[in-house]
Order: structure tokens, then C-alpha cells, then sequence
């Protein structure tokens, strides 16, 4: 929805082009169903060779985006905080709507029966919403790390999985992006089990294909040195991928690992459970 809150906003020429190219890619994520972030869009716009990567382009994007949303030339719905969302406790009208969420939300566990756990762990709260499509598809654990994990979180982790269970993990192409792998498997064996943790992204193959926009490596991270000695002075943000494609990439990664007959089965069981309901309340 455009809404306007400043109409005396002047924009310059280049302004006004730079927000008619916003609009384009942002309509066109919004036709596919999906929500942008700010840092998402930036990403977007360099890939396109747009604009430069670099921090002052990305403060000059987030004021010319701020400008256009008061001004009613942008969407206010296209670009989401997935970080500040302010939550209110569930609440009905009245009981024919309780019943008929219950309904709509009717779920088992898709997974019952599978051999294997199977997690989806990201780096970045920021992709949480765009992997949340394929963790409620598949009814998969999603673990937002925001970093290196807690040790709560992987005492939890452990209370969870097994030996032979599998993590596919979603990261940066840094020094601390790809360590973030070895230290989830690491930590988990110190307590006891071994479980498989899958790069799944941001890979150099998937740079070679994609070619998203480099970030110099933070030399001052202290595991900058192994991974220059490998990779170069160049790193890269999962940001820059697609939000269509990182869902094809966890989707494509889940249905390697689980099996799909089984899995179908509880669809299939699911639906006749939802239609059960409905008879009951017809």
C-alpha cells in the first residue's frame, strides 16, 4: 500500500529515476510473493550494477527509500524489518473464528516417521521469513544463530538431535561464516553427538553462478587468515542471493535427505484430518 505522509517531499531527477527502478524490482519480488529487506534491495541494485557497493551507497539508499515511502511513491508493504516486529498475543472475535482457525491451522508432523532429523540453521535473522517458507512446508526446525551460537542454544540443539541427524546451514562466505560451520559440528561433539552440518549456502559455486557483489574480507577477524590464504581479500553476503533461490536451494537440500513417499503420506493424512474437522463443524 502507497501512503503518503509528506507532500511538500522534493526529489531530484536522479532520485526520482532511482525510485522508479526500486519500484520495478520490488514489484517483481512482490508478484513471486516475497517481501524485501533494505539490505536485501541494496543487494539487488549492485548486482544490477546500479549502484557501487560500498557503505555510503547503502546510508544514500535507506534515506532516497525512506523519502520515497513518505512520499507515496513507494510501497510501504514491499520492504520489512524482519528484526524490530512487535508481537500481541492471539485473540478471536468469537467462537466460529476460533474454530475456523483451528481448522486452517490443523498440522501433524510432517516429518513422523523420517529416519533423520533435519534442521535449517541461518546466520542472519534477516532470512529468517524467507527459509521460514520451507521449514513450515516440510515442518522443519528453523534456528536463527545471529553469529556464533550460545552455549544454551547448543545444549538444546543436543537435547534434540541425534547422531546421524542433519543441519543445513545457511551462511556468509567469510572468515567467520564458514568457521560458524566447523563450530556448530565441533561443539555438538563436545557434547556427544555427531550430527552432519551441510553448507548449503553461500558456497563459491554458487558465486561463480550468481556473481553477487563482493565485500572486502574483515582482515581483523581472526580467522581472516586462513581464509584469504584460500579464498583471497574477497568475501560475500548471503543477502545477495535471490530470495527465490535460496528457497530452491533448502527445498532441493531437504528433499535429498528425507523421504518423500513418507512425507507425502502425512499430507495426505493431514488433509483427511482437516476434512474431518470440517464435517464436525458444518
Amino acid at each position: 500500500m502507497k501512503q503518503t505522509f509528506d507532500n511538500k517531499l522534493r526529489l531530484s531527477k536522479d532520485n526520482e529515476r532511482m525510485l522508479s527502478i526500486i519500484n520495478n524490482i520490488l514489484e517483481d519480488y512482490v508478484n513471486d510473493g516475497y517481501i524485501l529487506t533494505l539490505r536485501q534491495l541494496y543487494y539487488q541494485l549492485v548486482a544490477k550494477d546500479i549502484i557501487p557497493n560500498n557503505d555510503k551507497e547503502y546510508s544514500k539508499l535507506s534515506n532516497i527509500l525512506k523519502k520515497g515511502r513518505m512520499a507515496g511513491i513507494v510501497d510501504w508493504s514491499a520492504i520489512e524489518d524482519r528484526v524490530r516486529v512487535p508481537k500481541i498475543p492471539y485473540y478471536v472475535s468469537g467462537v466460529k473464528e476460533a474454530i475456523r482457525d483451528t481448522i486452517e491451522q490443523y498440522r501433524i508432523d510432517r516429518m513422523s516417521g523420517q529416519d533423520r532429523k533435519v534442521e535449517i540453521w541461518v546466520e542472519k535473522d534477516a532470512l529468517s521469513n524467507v527459509l521460514y517458507r520451507v521449514s513450515q512446508k516440510y515442518h522443519i526446525r528453523l534456528m536463527v544463530n545471529r553469529g556464533y551460537s550460545s552455549v544454551s542454544a547448543m545444549y538444546d540443539a543436543y537435547n534434540r538431535l541425534n547422531d546421524n541427524d542433519v543441519i543445513l546451514y545457511f551462511g556468509d562466505h567469510d572468515p567467520s561464516g564458514l568457521d560458524m560451520i566447523r563450530d556448530v559440528r565441533d561443539r555438538l561433539y563436545e557434547f556427544g553427538i555427531v550430527v552432519d552440518v551441510l553448507p548449503i549456502a553461500l558456497t563459491m559455486e554458487q558465486i561463480r553462478v550468481f556473481n553477487p557483489p563482493p565485500n572486502p574480507a574483515k582482515i581483523t577477524d581472526p580467522r581472516a587468515k586462513w581464509y584469504i590464504e584460500k579464498y583471497g581479500k574477497t568475501s560475500w553476503e548471503l543477502d545477495a542471493l535471490p530470495p527465490r533461490e535460496l528457497i530452491r536451494l533448502a527445498e532441493n537440500a531437504v528433499e535429498a535427505i528425507i523421504d518423500i513417499e513418507i512425507f507425502t503420506e502425512r499430507l495426505q493424512e493431514e488433509k483427511r484430518g482437516i476434512q474431518e474437522l470440517e464435517s464436525l463443524f458444518q
